[in-house]
């Protein structure tokens, strides 16, 4: 993924400022909300929860050719809490993934088979909105980054850092002090509200 996101951030951003970024929130957010039925048929048991077979059960269904090591790699890298079981917001960032390697035979077949081109330009949106915090193209965005970003947009107002290190912090997920796309793509589900839909509608039907 890191590689993926270095040769896209090679081509630059159209995004300008994080501002521009906050502002693309609701129709993001109202973008990966419409993918809340696939993650419903993912779920088989409907705990709310997508396990490894109930992953496997639907790539056969689909008819994408994933070895058990495939299968398990790219569950590890979605199940961001190690809870052994992909929630809605982690299935996002599986979608995002396969999104992210589309010069891949296997992953252009999951395109199409699991109806992407609806999500294609909010993915865009957030690999544009990444690229921008990246000011070095590395991959990784870091605490210095993540304030350069918001100064520019904050014209040197006193509360930027402030700003920047709670969102830096909401990022970094393994707390190494540097974000990967992986955890940039989980902190926005939360940014948008989505997780919290979903601690919801857990307590609704408990």
């Amino acid at each position: 993924m890191v590689e993926a996101m270095q040769k896209r951030a090679s081509q630059g951003s159209k995004v300008k400022s994080f501002d521009s970024i906050v502002l693309k929130f609701p129709k993001i957010d109202e973008s990966m909300r419409k993918y809340k039925t696939t993650f419903q048929q993912f779920d088989e048991d409907s705990n709310g929860v997508i396990d490894r077979e109930e992953l496997r059960h639907c790539f056969q269904k689909l008819d994408i050719p994933l070895t058990d090591e495939e299968l398990n790699d790219l569950f590890e890298a979605c199940d961001i809490n190690h809870d052994k079981g992909m929630e809605f917001n982690e299935f996002i960032v599986l979608i995002c993934l396969v999104y992210l390697l589309q010069d891949d035979p296997i992953a252009v077949q999951a395109k199409n088979n699991m109806g992407m081109p609806s999500l294609e330009s909010t993915f865009e949106t957030l690999v544009d909105a990444f690229v921008f915090l990246d000011k070095n193209k590395n991959g990784y965005v870091s605490k210095s980054e993540m304030i350069e970003a918001i100064n520019e947009t904050s014209s040197g107002e006193r509360s930027s850092g402030r700003i920047a290190m709670r969102r830096f912090e909401e990022m970094d997920w393994d707390k190494n002090g540097m974000v990967n796309f992986k955890e940039f793509l989980f902190a926005f589900t939360r940014w948008v509200g989505i997780d919290e839909d979903e601690d919801q509608e857990g307590e609704d039907a408990v």
